[in-house]
């Protein structure tokens, strides 16, 4: 039997309102690792899509976070009924590069989301027994994991970039298995890894899209390696680059990552959490 959006997504959903601060959505955002957030009013219908990306190229214009979230939020959004098929899903969030996040609605109202992540769990999907003790431990993603504390810069719009960048960086290599990596990326909630060969050396990004491919869920991923579906022209920054000019190339470029390269070799990474 086909998969359906009802049988992957997650059901409890962290949302905002429209008259919510936006600095309400900041802190949910990076205390929980969320990318964006699904913005409802108080029916629980669907009016809006809050994200990192939103936030950075506000406060890029001038704007502050005491502004409201209906203001920043962009109301267009994409979602699917929970009937819609996994093959679907797949298409629409491997095909919109912004898009990781993919509300579920009933008629307007907002009954799940399904992320990137979901769609790789769902190549190895448990059985009920199994996601219902997932779910009663927090093990998924319905409540996400718990946050991982990051130093952030003491000055967000100033100082440099090796001031503000994780310096424990996961990485990938071109002959690993597509499997193995999506799997990581699932357990530790990334959503891409640089690439990089035995001297350390940046060969390239691999993200849930590229892992995705055109057909997600026909296991045709099996044998694959990274370097086959990797991205190789990767934008990069210096760790002497100022954190102002780093907001905003990832504010214009819609950027959700970018390696921090000295020499060549991968020495940190930084990402729309790290400058907000």
């Amino acid at each position: 039997m086909a998969l359906r959006a009802r049988d992957i997504m997650t059901t409890r959903v962290v949302t905002v309102g429209p008259d919510d601060t936006l600095d309400v959505a900041v802190h949910k955002m990076t205390e929980l690792r969320f990318s964006a957030l699904p913005v409802i009013d108080r029916r629980f219908r669907l009016v809006g899509m809050v994200s990192l990306l939103d936030v950075l190229r506000h406060r890029e214009e001038g704007g502050t976070d005491s502004t409201r979230v209906g203001a920043v939020m962009n109301p267009d959004v994409l979602s699917v009924p929970p009937r819609a098929s996994v093959s679907l899903l797949a298409h629409r969030l491997r095909s919109y590069g912004e898009l990781r996040v993919m509300p579920v609605v009933d008629g307007t109202v907002l009954v799940g989301i399904v992320t990137r992540s979901d769609l790789l769990r769902a190549r190895s999907r448990p059985g009920p027994l199994t996601r219902l003790t997932q779910r009663f431990r927090g093990d998924d993603d319905l409540v996400g994991a718990l946050p991982i504390r990051r130093k952030a810069p003491a000055h967000p719009g100033t100082g440099r970039v090796r001031d503000a960048m994780t310096t424990d960086v996961v990485t990938a290599r071109v002959t690993d298995q597509v499997e193995a990596i999506a799997a990581r990326l699932v357990e530790l909630r990334h959503r891409s890894l640089p690439v990089v060969d035995e001297r350390q050396q940046l060969v390239g990004l691999v993200s849930e899209a590229d892992l995705l491919g055109k057909e997600p869920l026909s296991g045709r991923a099996s044998g694959r390696t990274v370097g086959s579906v990797m991205t190789k022209d990767v934008v990069t920054l210096s760790p002497e680059d100022s954190i102002s000019s780093a907001r905003l190339l990832i504010a214009e470029h819609g950027l959700r990552m970018v390696p921090v390269v000295e020499g060549g070799r991968v020495v940190g990474v930084l990402s729309r959490s790290d400058l907000v």
